[in-house]
């Protein structure tokens, strides 16, 4: 446990009660806090008494704020204790498939289901204690993401590389008996779980509807760093037709069953199969985007609503270039031909579909394309003096490329302003249309 308290938020209920850095927050309403879902869970209520430690004396405070409202304490860590890792070992972990030399924080593998309840994180639940189960069910701690994969038991075993990956389906069933709201991800890999195996995960998991009330199928990511790996076949765009087509049968019969489609195919398996995108109504809310479901489809739908409200663009839009993966790149093209239909000059633009060198060349989104990638191709191929990348390529919340190479470290090599934009339509337009 770290409940050690290194900030307290001015003017907050915590603030005004006197708790002050340095001292450990020990119980709130006689409930032991041993980490953020205690403390968030316990410090809901409108009237709290609190007891804390500090300099060798423990004091009980008394706390009155609005139900709900944050309490105002900062702590050591965001969980106030040490994540859990995944001790699976799953045929298509793409950790496993990383190259060596990178930087250590990208070699963790999680599988907390605390994360999956903050951050959105999926987990495997082959960690998880009985009393973990409970302690979510008592908590009331929804949605969750589950990695699925598969109902079979067996085969989920195999596929996880865990022998509790068959038991841990116990967890599932009982988090959807307690009525807790489930989002569910399939990895689908050709010879493993594809086909019937597919087929019947997907009637399982409709039984457990309204709790699982998505579920996201993508095929499985493969690079060529899988020396000493399970062998995998990628899905090429035949598999990737019968995956979908099985995703659709299952998406009617729930539309039948429920009047709710329930499964979802990631944008990724219409580019293999070389598809059409579904349209917006195929994705309801898109509930599953950092799945990589329907993002394309909200890009347009977002640049067509703001081209909408433009009877023109006039002659604004400089020339300018995009750097996207390969499976982006000709929808990108189609997205600024839109915009070329409102613009009254033949402006100049470059599309460029970078090769991933650096993870393999069957890895072809965008989010997954390195800084010295881009350099090796595009350094001296631009003609225009801006550059966008989608923002995803970066890591969170920082200004560098998967393999440490930093924005700055892109311009100086390429001559040229860099700008990384939101994967959002909006955004893209007022880029292209900004004059700099």
């Amino acid at each position: 446990m770290s409940a050690v308290v290194t900030g307290v938020k001015r003017h907050s209920a915590a603030f005004n009660a006197g708790i002050r850095p340095g001292e450990t927050l020990l119980t709130v309403n006689g409930k032991t806090i041993r980490d953020v879902l205690d403390y968030q869970f316990y410090t809901y209520d409108a009237e709290l008494t609190v007891e804390v430690c500090g300099g060798g004396q423990t004091r009980s405070l008394f706390i009155r704020k609005a139900e709900g409202e944050e309490l105002g304490l900062d702590f050591e860590t965001y969980l106030m204790d040490e994540q859990k890792s995944c001790g699976n070992k799953c045929i298509f972990c793409f950790i496993d498939q990383l190259p060596c030399g990178m930087r250590k924080t990208l070699y963790f593998k999680d599988d907390d289901a605390r994360l999956s309840f903050l951050m959105g994180n999926y987990i495997s639940m082959t960690n998880l204690s009985q009393a973990d189960v409970e302690r979510i069910i008592k908590m009331r701690i929804s949605p969750l993401n589950i990695s699925v994969h598969t109902t079979n038991p067996e085969l989920r075993s195999r596929m996880l590389g865990n022998r509790r990956g068959g038991q841990s389906l116990e967890c599932l069933y009982r988090f959807a008996g307690a009525g807790l709201q489930l989002q569910c991800q399939i990895v689908v890999c050709p010879g493993w779980n594809d086909g019937e195996a597919l087929r019947s995960t997907l009637r399982d998991l409709a039984g457990l509807f309204p709790s699982v009330g998505c579920i996201s199928v993508v095929p499985v990511g493969l690079t060529r760093h899988r020396q000493g790996l399970e062998p995998l076949e990628p899905v090429n765009e035949q598999r990737a037709r019968d995956i979908l087509r099985i995703v659709d049968e299952a998406r009617e019969q729930n539309l039948r069953d429920f009047g709710d489609p329930q499964c979802y195919a990631a944008d990724e398996l219409y580019l293999k199969a070389h598809m059409p995108l579904p349209s917006e109504e195929y994705y309801q809310d898109y509930s599953q985007l950092e799945n990589g479901v329907g993002l394309m489809s909200l890009f347009e739908s977002e640049l067509r609503e703001a081209l909408e409200e433009k009877e023109s663009l006039g002659a604004q839009v400089q020339p300018f270039a995009v750097a996207t993966g390969k499976a982006a790149a000709p929808f990108m093209r189609r997205m600024i031909d839109l915009i070329a239909q409102k613009c009254d000059n033949d402006f100049q633009y470059e599309v460029f579909a970078v090769e991933n060198e650096f993870f393999g060349t069957g890895v072809d989104v965008a989010g997954l394309v390195t800084g010295g990638d881009i350099i090796r191709q595009l350094a001296g191929n631009i003609s225009a003096g801006r550059l966008f990348i989608p923002q995803n390529m970066l890591r969170h919340g920082e200004t560098v490329f998967l393999d440490d190479v930093s924005l700055p470290e892109l311009e100086q090599a390429l001559g040229v302003h860099v700008i990384a934009v939101e994967p959002d339509g909006r955004a893209f337009l007022q880029a292209v249309l900004e004059r700099k």
